[in-house]
């Protein structure tokens, strides 16, 4: 017999060799429907698989986020299969699951595979999944699996590198993968398919081997939640940055500049200087004292920090100087520089916490591939702060820093957040520098003060810098979609490898806790999330123009600029359309430029020294003089904005 103990600590036994779905039957039919994929003691089994094993057991739905990765594992087999069908000689190489959906990379050898191809797979994808065959695990030799895939380099290459009776196939139907599992029941739960996008991927993500197909696709099980996901990637379309940018004229690329390097356009400029002046306000009451420190750091400063061991090889080459030997690197991060400033003088625990803040350019060097808009560059720039504590001190800032962090959000309407806690991966120590005793030290301090701020969490092992634990917050967009936005990480390796101390109370020297935080991230990441999430229409703080004044006629022209002067006196951000256009079609292109509110002049405007004001989307608000118009706009944009108290 096996004990299984269920989330809410209810115990239950089952003969050996019971499967989870028969437990899930146990407990109700319709859970049994549902169950997707299951876990027992933190590992990822079969839900068909028999258990010999007591343990706890975690069963999942299509509801959870482990259902998901299941259902669209399963079925970048179930498109594996249906592309051997049409393309036998086709080679395949690995097929995840993704934040939304799957993708396969599969070499198509001498032949194509594009736009043309994909009907033909989401239905040859559907026929399979008809014949509702189960997914099955089996182990095999590490001479069986070669022998198995001695036509495929690609799966060799995996093969050689797994360890004689770790290895894994699944099968189903009549296809085959190498794979570690976590699967879904059968193929039957798999209803609709679409095929998304072909798109070139080089094999292990590195740009000297071979370029393959990478196959991107998205299933469900049920085909209105296709249809309702395929609307909403129309919409994220409608409001894909790269787009609202060109035509917001907020930022641009130049191939002469670089790939991944954008250019900040005046109004784009605008922008970011108002996001850096609103943290820089809340910073200042907060306790933050502004720096600034080069673009280049010697190689050294990033030998010591650890970063240059971990990340040299995968960022930009070393800057030689006429100096024989000498070499230095493009800033990758701030925290070595803010670790140096901390060392300039002798500290005293009086003198602690000190906080250090710098909206600090980094350059890291990206794979074109992977390379997006505003959301993957090779050049950014971050709101980085650091700061530096006692340990008694550290819960305290810890939770200010939280503080800081919601409030962005609640200025922003980011409304929809979660808290996510990340730790080591237990599994790969080597990862990660430091002594055990300070990364619990580290971690205690992030999971208490997280729960003392009420804060719900979840906990995602794997995923820590690679010198401490971190609180990263993941936001959800209009659309629905989750953005890592905010993260707040405790490190106790930094203050040890420079060497960092403070003279406490006792006249003793004492080794100083470093908290790192970027509320926004980097600059260029949360305006692009911004903007997608808005569709281009900021807050009225925000928007790079507020106001657009727009003439009948030329005759008002004079008017039109004295209504604008008054208004930039009260700090209203408006513009004239002085085009010889008419009204119409200059309320229209204000529409399409988003711009908040649209003030039309003529002739009884001018005379009775009134605006008729509009605002986007259509709204007309009517007449009003000017000083009604100015207090209407500052208690909307003082209603946005929160006043900053330091907790």
């Amino acid at each position: 017999m096996i004990e299984i103990t269920f989330p809410d600590g209810k115990k239950r036994t089952y003969e050996d060799g019971t499967t989870a779905l028969k437990i899930a039957e146990s407990i109700s039919n319709q859970l049994a429907k549902n169950v997707l994929s299951a876990e027992l003691n933190g590992k990822i089994i079969e839900a068909n698989q028999p258990l010999y094993e007591s343990g706890s057991l975690r069963l999942f739905t299509w509801d959870s986020d482990e259902g998901k990765r299941a259902f669209w594992h399963s079925s970048a087999h179930v498109m594996a299969q249906a592309i051997l069908d049409y393309y036998p000689n086709a080679k395949l190489t690995i097929g995840p699951p993704i934040e939304n959906g799957f993708y396969y990379d599969i070499d198509f050898g001498d032949e194509v595979f594009g736009e043309a191809d994909f009907e033909k797979i989401e239905k040859q994808m559907l026929k399979r999944a008809q014949e509702k065959a189960e997914f099955k695990m089996r182990s095999v030799s590490k001479q069986e699996a070669l022998e198995y895939y001695k036509d495929n380099p690609y799966k060799t290459e995996l093969i050689q590198n797994l360890e004689d009776g770790t290895i894994t196939f699944c099968d189903h139907s009549t296809f085959t993968d190498l794979c570690r599992g976590g699967h879904i029941p059968n193929t039957g739960f798999i209803k609709a398919v679409k095929i998304l996008n072909a798109a070139g991927a080089y094999w292990r993500g590195d740009e000297k081997n071979k370029q393959l197909t990478r196959v991107y696709g998205i299933s469900f099980p049920k085909q209105s939640m296709l249809d309702e996901y395929l609307q909403r990637l129309e919409e994220a379309k409608k409001r894909d940055h790269r787009r609202l940018g060109a035509e917001l004229e907020l930022f641009a690329f130049s191939q002469r500049v670089g790939k991944g390097l954008p250019l900040w356009l005046p109004k784009g400029t605008a922008l970011r200087e108002r996001l850096v002046k609103f943290l820089q306000e809340a910073q200042k009451k907060a306790g933050y004292q502004q720096v600034i420190t080069p673009h280049i750091g010697h190689k050294d400063l990033y030998v010591c920090s650890g970063h240059y061991a971990k990340y040299g090889k995968d960022s930009f080459q070393p800057i030689t100087t006429p100096e024989e030997g000498e070499e230095f690197l493009l800033k990758p991060m701030n925290c070595p520089h803010h670790c140096e400033i901390y060392r300039v003088k002798p500290r005293s625990y009086k003198d602690l916490p000190l906080r250090l803040a710098e909206f600090g350019t980094v350059y890291r060097y990206e794979q074109s591939g992977e390379l997006h808009g505003l959301t993957r560059v090779r050049g950014f720039t971050q709101d980085d702060a650091h700061i530096f504590c006692t340990p008694d001190q550290l819960k305290d800032e810890f939770k200010k820093v939280i503080d800081l962090v919601l409030y962005i959000f609640k200025a922003l309407d980011f409304n929809e957040y979660k808290a996510q806690v990340s730790l080591r991966d237990p599994n790969n120590p080597d990862k990660y520098i430091g002594s055990e005793e300070n990364w619990q030290k580290a971690e205690k301090a992030i999971i208490e003060a997280a729960a003392e701020k009420g804060l719900p969490t979840v906990i995602e092992y794997g995923e820590a810098a690679f010198y401490g634990p971190k609180l990263d917050f993941m936001v959800k967009d209009a659309l629905g979609r989750m953005w890592q936005l905010g993260t707040i990480q405790v490190d106790y390796n930094l203050p040890e490898r420079f060497e960092l101390e403070y003279k406490g109370a006792d006249n003793q020297m004492h080794r100083p806790v470093m908290i790192h935080r970027a509320p926004f991230g980097s600059m260029e990441r949360f305006v692009a999330v911004l903007l997608e999430h808005c569709g281009g229409n900021f807050p009225i703080w925000l928007a790079p123009d507020q106001v657009i004044i727009l003439p009948v006629s030329e005759k008002y022209h004079e008017y039109a600029l004295r209504v604008a002067q008054q208004l930039h006196q009260h700090d209203i951000r408006a513009l004239i359309d002085e085009r010889n256009e008419k009204v119409g079609r200059k309320i229209r292109d204000a529409e399409v430029s988003k711009i908040p509110y649209m003030i039309i002049v003529g002739e009884r405007e001018q005379e009775h020294n009134i605006l008729n004001v509009r605002k986007h989307g259509g709204e007309t608000l009517g007449e009003m003089d000017i000083p009604t118009f100015v207090e209407r706009l500052t208690n909307e944009i003082n209603s946005l904005i929160p006043q900053f108290t330091n907790p």
